[in-house]
């Protein structure tokens, strides 16, 4: 099963599982990067490890639609899914789905993966890409015993499956070491399955660490990068460290072929062991949920809150009856830390979230009104198919447009009138009418119909409330205010300098020279 392989300055990512037809024979084997040398070897270390790896082997039925079909034979696969590129770089190629070939018989397609053994019992482990869409799974020992394997659960998300399989005989097993500990030029081991070749052992050092390649703004895309030689074929197969611990599960390589160039991508342990835990345990994952929507503090949202320097993540808005807003935290709050580790920027919040388990309790730092503060949450389950549910925000009492220049905007009671041009809920009650170019709404971001939520941490209800918050802040000598905003019922908070020497545009001056 090949990967998807998308272009990065001329170079291709594949996702390492190898996909051959029953009809295919033959596969021209790119040359492999030459490893760095080590004195001491690492035969005794091999001798140790190869038997918990396996191959793992599926299987698929693709069969003829028949005539009349829009696009006859065509295998129902994942979107992007490795089976779906194979098929179009391989049998598309051949003549399938056109003319006579459309009413053939059924046809096997046939992926090679790899992976490790993880208890003496018959648990594996292995990417989720190269047991996608198969209908049988067979897992094959280094003595070539084939064992029919029956899938516990998968997680697309992290790209993991686990497998089970059952034996009369014990089965060597290894352990997940420690991802974290490994530093940029530790030698690592990566053994697997590429192109077939089962128990291929390749050597090579962590190149780097926390890198991002999916270009999305996932939680989990953070890889380990080696130099070890990691080929289609190797997904799933581990990278281990010198202790024989894994420390990643290999899933992607860059290369312009399709083979190793000695830049390999695996799966940080510390991830993969919490996500390998649930799957044993419930068959699924139960991550983490806060029930808050999050943004990161930049140096403007931190002079604004008060804070020495940007540090922590922002509560921009909660969810309905979520674990936030139940455990009393607050649209302002910044969260500093969970149960002493800090949280860093909001995808690091994200992620310690995701890995909580359900239903723990956790004390977490807040930033409020200027003091620190420590609120017990009861972590709860999430659920990706239920749709967004904010907080709802009450209504006040309207007042009439006001300009403030030292943030380069206008804003107005938001009337029946604005509502309908500006598409607004009942619960707007301040709504941006005017922003100048170059000043520091501007440079933010802030538009026409935006809606203004709270400044300087306190609720607004009227135009006039927003300019006493304003001069507030510049008679305290502060260098800019924050403010939160509603988009189109997605609130932000904005840090906005507070800019004595703006020139607005003549809109936003309610009394223009002549």
């Amino acid at each position: 099963m090949t990967g998807t392989r998308t272009n990065r300055h001329n170079l291709g990512r594949w996702l390492c599982g190898v996909g051959i037809a029953a009809a295919f024979s033959a596969v021209s084997l790119p040359a492999l990067a030459e490893p760095p040398s080590n004195p001491d070897g690492f035969a005794d270390l091999a001798a140790k490890l190869l038997p918990a790896v396996v191959n793992v082997s599926t299987s698929q039925t693709i069969k003829s639609q028949g005539p009349g079909k829009d696009k006859p034979d065509a295998p129902q696969f994942t979107p992007g899914s490795p089976f779906e590129e194979f098929f179009k770089d391989f049998l598309g190629h051949r003549g399938h789905g056109e003319g006579p070939t459309d009413h053939g018989p059924t046809r096997k397609a046939i992926s090679l993966g790899s992976g490790f053994i993880i208890d003496a019992a018959g648990l594996v482990v292995t990417n989720n890409h190269v047991i996608d869409g198969a209908d049988e799974i067979t897992v094959i020992l280094q003595d070539d015993t084939n064992i029919k394997a029956e899938l516990v659960g998968r997680d697309v998300k992290t790209d993991l499956a686990l497998l089970r399989i059952k034996t009369a005989h014990p089965l060597a097993a290894v352990k997940f070491g420690e991802s974290d500990r490994m530093r940029v030029g530790d030698w690592v081991v990566a053994i697997g399955n590429p192109y077939g070749l089962g128990g291929t052992v390749t050597a090579g050092i962590v190149s780097a660490r926390g890198r991002a390649i999916n270009n999305n703004d996932s939680i989990y895309d953070d890889f380990i990068q080696t130099d070890a030689a990691i080929n289609r074929g190797n997904s799933g197969g581990p990278l281990f460290d010198l202790d024989g611990n894994v420390i990643g599960i290999n899933t992607a390589i860059f290369s312009p072929s399709g083979g190793s160039i000695g830049i390999g991508f695996a799966i940080p342990s510390d991830l993969a062991n919490n996500i390998v835990g649930q799957l044993k345990s419930y068959g699924k994952i139960r991550r983490g949920w806060l029930g808050a929507r999050i943004q990161s503090v930049n140096d403007d949202v931190a002079e604004g809150m008060g804070l020495e320097k940007p540090q922590g993540v922002l509560i921009a808005d909660l969810f309905d009856k979520g674990p936030a807003q139940q455990a009393g935290l607050q649209p302002g709050d910044v969260l500093l830390a969970i149960d002493g580790r800090d949280v860093g920027d909001a995808r690091r919040l994200e992620r310690m979230m995701a890995d909580e388990p359900v239903d723990q309790q956790i004390k977490v730092k807040v930033w409020r009104k200027r003091q620190e503060k420590v609120i017990d949450v009861k972590v709860g389950q999430m659920d990706e198919s239920e749709p967004v549910q904010t907080a709802s925000l009450g209504r006040a009492e309207s007042r009439s447009a006001a300009p403030i220049k030292a943030l380069g905007l206008v804003v107005a009671e938001a009337t029946p009138e604005l509502r309908e041009k500006f598409q607004l809920g009942e619960s707007a009650n301040v709504v941006i009418t005017d922003v100048a170019k170059g000043g520091p709404a501007g440079e933010r971001d802030l538009k026409p119909g935006d809606v203004v939520v709270e400044i300087a941490e306190q609720e607004v209800r009227n135009p006039e409330d927003v300019v006493k918050r304003v001069e507030e802040a510049k008679k305290a000598g502060r260098k800019s205010v924050l403010m939160l905003v509603d988009r189109g019922g997605d609130l932000r908070f904005v840090g906005l300098r507070i800019d004595q020497g703006l020139t607005p545009p003549t809109s936003l001056d309610t009394h223009p020279s002549p």
